[in-house]
C-alpha cells in the first residue's frame, strides 16, 4: 500500500498515524507534513494548494492512495486533477466541494434538497445587506461565504454587531474574496454536533459523532476560531437522531449535488444544531474530515478505516469500518494571540511520559536544524486521550495538556464540559447553547 496524505496540519497528522496503524508495512508521504507526520510518515516539500507539485508527488511515488486533508485544494480542483491522471483519490471535485466554499451554494443546495437550515438572504451589495440587517431580530450571524480560515462567521448579539461585521466584509474587503459575497442568517439555539460521513454519493458510512469547542475561552466566550477542541461519543447523538441525520440532510444533500450536476464522493461533514426536542438543522456544510474533529474521531475506529477510503476512492461503496466503544477527548494548545494574531517561535517541551492511551498529534509546529521543536501556527498541538470512559479520557488530555510547555500556551481546560454536566445531573437531554454560526475549521 502507498499513501499520499495532503495537508500539514493536525487532522492531516491524525490522518497519517490511523493509516499507519492499519498498515505497518504501508509506504506513507505526507505533503508538506509537519515534524509530527514526519514520525509516521515521509514529509514531501510540496505544499497542499500546488496543484502541479501535489500531482507530480503522486505520480513519482505511484501512489494506491491519495487523501486530502484540507478545503483550500480540494476548492482548487486538487481531486479532478488527479483522477484525471487515473489515481485514486479521496475527496470531492471542486464542483461539489463548492458545498463548503461557497455558504451561499450551501444554502441553495439545502434549499433544493428541503434540509432544515437557518432562514437566511445571501448579499453582494453593502447597502442592501445593511438594510435587511437593521430589520432582523436580535441575535443574528453574518458569515463570509467563501472559506476565511476560522474567522468569517461572526455570532452577532446586536443588529450593531452586525452592520460592523457586514462593512467589514462587503465595504472594507477586509476578508478579501470570501467576504464579497455575504449570507445573512437566523441564530439558531440548541446544542451543536458534528457528523462525518464516509459516502461514494450514495452510500454512508457513519464515523463516530463528535462535538467541536469554536470558542476561545471557557463556556464558550471570546471569539470564533479554528476549534479550541473536541470529544466523542456524544450522549445527545442517539441512534434515533443519527437516523434522522442520514435520512433528512445527509442522503438529500447528497441527491441535490448529483441533480445538480456536482455528485459528492468523499467525507461530508454536517455541523448540526440540536436543539431541546431532538430537532436538528444544518449549521455549515465542510467537504472533508473537520479538525479537531479528526483527532478524536480517528482514533476511535478500530480497523477498516484505510480500505474504506480506498472503496470510495476507487468509485465503490464504501465499506464497513469497526469502532471502538471507547471515548476521546482532544485539547487543542494555541499561540498567544490567536486566532487574529498568532505569536510564533517559541520552544515547545512534550514530556517523554505521557500515559498510554495520550497521543500528541502536531498542528502548528517546526522543528529547527538542532531539533528544537517550535510554535509555527495558531493552533500548535492536538493532545488526544482515549480511555474507557468519558470522565478518564478528558482528566488525561487536560492533564497532559498541562504538562506541556511552550511560552504564550493558550487552551481551555474545560473541554466536553456539556457532557461532563449531562453526566453529573444523570441527563441525557441537550442544554440551550447557541449557534456557533459555523466558521471554517
Amino acid at each position: 500500500m502507498r499513501i499520499l496524505v495532503v495537508g500539514g496540519g493536525g487532522r492531516e497528522h491524525a490522518l497519517c498515524w490511523a493509516a499507519r496503524r492499519e498498515h505497518p508495512d504501508a509506504e506513507l508521504w505526507c505533503a508538506p507534513g509537519n515534524p509530527g507526520t514526519a514520525a509516521v510518515a515521509t514529509n514531501l516539500p510540496v505544499a497542499a494548494d500546488d496543484l502541479d507539485g501535489i500531482v507530480a508527488a503522486a505520480r513519482e511515488h505511484t501512489t494506491h492512495l491519495v487523501i486530502v486533508g484540507p478545503e483550500a485544494p480540494l476548492a482548487l480542483g486538487l481531486a479532478d486533477r488527479l483522477r484525471a491522471e487515473r489515481f485514486a483519490v479521496f475527496g470531492p471535485s471542486a464542483a461539489a466541494a463548492r458545498l463548503e466554499a461557497s455558504k451561499a451554494f450551501a444554502k441553495e443546495v439545502m434549499a433544493h434538497a428541503r434540509v432544515p437550515t437557518a432562514a437566511s438572504r445571501t448579499f453582494t451589495d453593502g447597502a442592501a445587506a445593511l438594510a435587511y440587517v437593521a430589520a432582523h431580530p436580535e441575535p443574528l450571524v453574518v458569515k463570509a461565504s467563501g472559506l476565511a480560515a476560522g474567522k468569517g462567521a461572526i455570532v452577532c448579539a446586536t443588529r450593531a454587531e452586525a452592520e460592523a461585521a457586514v462593512r467589514a466584509m462587503l465595504l472594507e474587503g477586509r476578508f478579501g474574496e470570501a467576504g464579497r459575497t455575504v449570507v445573512v442568517e437566523e441564530f439558531l439555539r440548541g446544542e451543536e454536533l458534528s457528523v462525518l460521513a464516509i459516502t461514494d454519493g450514495e452510500e454512508v458510512v457513519l464515523l463516530p459523532p463528535s462535538q467541536d469547542h469554536k470558542r476561545l475561552g471557557e463556556g464558550d466566550t471570546g471569539p470564533n476560531t479554528g476549534g479550541m477542541g473536541a470529544y466523542s461519543p456524544v450522549a445527545i447523538a442517539t441512534p434515533a437522531l443519527l437516523g434522522r441525520a442520514i435520512s433528512t440532510v445527509i442522503k438529500p444533500t447528497l441527491v441535490a449535488l448529483r441533480d445538480l450536476g456536482a455528485p459528492f464522493s468523499g467525507l461530508l461533514y454536517a455541523g448540526l444544531m440540536v436543539d431541546q426536542d431532538g430537532t436538528i438543522s444544518v449549521v455549515e456544510f465542510n467537504c472533508r474530515f473537520g479538525d479537531p474533529e479528526a483527532q478524536v474521531v480517528l482514533p476511535l475506529v478500530r480497523e477498516g478505516l484505510t480500505d474504506c477510503l480506498l472503496a470510495v476512492a476507487e468509485g465503490r461503496p464504501p465499506t464497513p469500518v469497526k469502532l471502538s466503544r471507547d471515548a476521546a477527548v482532544t485539547t487543542v494548545l494555541a499561540a498567544r494571540g490567536y486566532p487574529d494574531a498568532p505569536e510564533k517561535g517559541a520552544a515547545i517541551t512534550i514530556p517523554g511520559d505521557l500515559p498510554p492511551g495520550v497521543t500528541v498529534f502536531h498542528a502548528g509546529t517546526r522543528r529547527d536544524e538542532d531539533g528544537t521543536l517550535r510554535v509555527n501556527g495558531g493552533r500548535v498541538l492536538n493532545v488526544t486521550a482515549v480511555a474507557p470512559t468519558f470522565e478518564a479520557a478528558q482528566f488525561l488530555s487536560r492533564d497532559a495538556a498541562d504538562r506541556i510547555a511552550f511560552e504564550g500556551k493558550t487552551w481551555r481546560r474545560d473541554i466536553g464540559w456539556r457532557e461532563a454536566g449531562r453526566r453529573t445531573v444523570g441527563q441525557t437531554g441537550s442544554r440551550t447553547v447557541g449557534q456557533r454560526g459555523g466558521g471554517v475549521d
